[in-house]
């Protein structure tokens, strides 16, 4: 498909970032059954050929390092080849991970299974990589939208994925694999028809549209200064990056730490359950109602609101951690102020920039927040073992307020992209 340049091309364009958005939708359902099969089924696995629990948090340790590595590599990538070609090397190096980690088990080699689980991250990556792509060819009054409704799509992976642990098994055991694998082939075959969607269906590359359309409008090429480069060049790229990234360490540092507590403190497996799914809806489930907010409100306006979504969920968190109802409720804001901060800033994070320079900045900007998660949750249970769960939501107040204070103020520039689309769209 061509998009036409002409008096029509506006319909041509937004009928192709339907199709964009509907393509990246499916890819991330793909990813998400990937992951969610078998992220919770790494920890396991990593016991089991560790021969010790102490190892098992390095599932979620490897697979988020993982991700942020392959965050950079895969934004470069795209730059030079554009998202169809980005994607789909990264749903093949997912694939490859999870062949690796059942060969791992098979072999019963650790180091081989930590490598594989970081491979695996690449899935990770790429999720967060489209959720960019949706921005690409997106008019000014639907890109947080489109952007959100990507975000919005993880849910259903989310949710099906661990659903699939007993027939992944079932499959494991026909193929004669060891046990805890199944779910291990359930993600290779995933990213496999992930990568073929995104190679086969992304043949009008949004990415490479993007900058064509900016160099015809007199926009230029792409610099050859780095995504650092970048961000030490725009104030609004480093607010929309340390918006995102803090974000999301606040939103890592007290989920990882709320079921510890909450089994400390006597609440059963059920109850765990139940908080961390609410947590998760919460994350996902709304994300087009702030894409909506974003665009009607103004970024900032929306980023804001989540924020004081985060500041509340630690305000109940602190004063409330003796009550497993109000930690429940927390998590739930925790969940809501991360979608809220996440969606806005990620559609800042697209609009810092001109198009050929995006790529390069959304890639740092997936590093710093898969490294502010990790660093988030490593420490995370250091500071709950000194100060307990209560200390832990007020410490994390500190991160809230930064994000707050840097959106104080600001130029002509960020108002003009904070403001409503209605504002933004006049006169074009």
């Amino acid at each position: 498909m061509v998009v036409m340049h002409t008096s029509n091309g506006a319909v041509d364009r937004r009928h192709l970032q339907r199709r964009v958005v509907r393509v990246l939708a499916l890819g991330q359902v793909l990813g998400g059954l990937g992951v969610g099969a078998s992220l919770a089924l790494g920890a396991l696995l990593v016991t089991d050929v560790s021969g010790s629990s102490a190892w098992s948090g390095m599932a979620a340790t490897m697979n988020t390092l993982g991700a942020a590595l392959l965050a950079v590599p895969l934004a470069r990538l795209a730059q030079a080849r554009g998202r169809r070609i980005s994607l789909s090397t990264g749903a093949l190096t997912a694939m490859a991970g999870a062949a690796v980690t059942i060969g791992a088990a098979v072999l019963g080699s650790f180091p081989l299974l930590l490598l594989g689980l970081a491979l695996l991250g690449a899935g990770s990556a790429l999720n967060l990589q489209s959720r960019f792509a949706a921005t690409d060819l997106a008019q000014d009054d639907t890109r947080a939208r489109d952007l959100s409704l990507v975000v919005w799509s993880t849910t259903i992976g989310a949710v099906l994925g661990p659903n699939l642990f007993e027939p992944g098994e079932v499959i494991g055991r026909a193929l004669g694999l060891p046990e805890l694998t199944g779910g291990f082939v359930i993600a290779f075959v995933a990213q496999a028809v992930g990568a073929l969607v995104y190679l086969t269906a992304l043949r009008s590359d949004p990415l490479l549209l993007a900058v064509a359309d900016g160099e015809s409008a007199g926009r230029g090429r792409p610099s050859p200064a780095g995504g650092l480069a970048v961000l030490r060049g725009s104030s609004r790229a480093r607010r929309a990056v340390l918006t995102v990234a803090l974000s999301h360490a606040v939103m890592v540092a007290l989920m990882s730490m709320t079921p510890v507590h909450l089994t400390d403190h006597g609440a059963s497996l059920s109850i765990v359950g139940l908080t961390i799914s609410l947590h998760v809806a919460g994350m996902y489930a709304v994300a087009p109602v702030f894409g909506w907010l974003a665009d009607r409100a103004g970024r900032r306006a929306t980023i804001l609101l989540g924020q004081a979504m985060l500041a509340a969920s630690l305000v109940l968190s602190w004063l409330g951690s003796s009550s497993h109802a109000l930690v429940t409720v927390s998590l739930v804001l925790l969940g809501l102020g991360w979608s809220a901060s996440t969606v806005a800033g990620s559609a800042l994070v697209a609009e810092a920039v001109a198009p050929p320079e995006r790529p390069k900045l959304q890639g740092v900007s997936d590093l710093f927040m898969n490294l502010a998660g990790a660093i988030g949750g490593a420490l995370a249970g250091p500071v709950l073992a000194l100060v307990g769960f209560d200390g832990l939501s007020a410490a994390l107040l500190v991160l809230v307020a930064v994000v707050v204070l840097s959106h104080r103020g600001g130029g002509q520039g960020d108002a003009r992209a904070d403001a409503p689309a209605a504002a933004r769209g006049a006169g074009r």
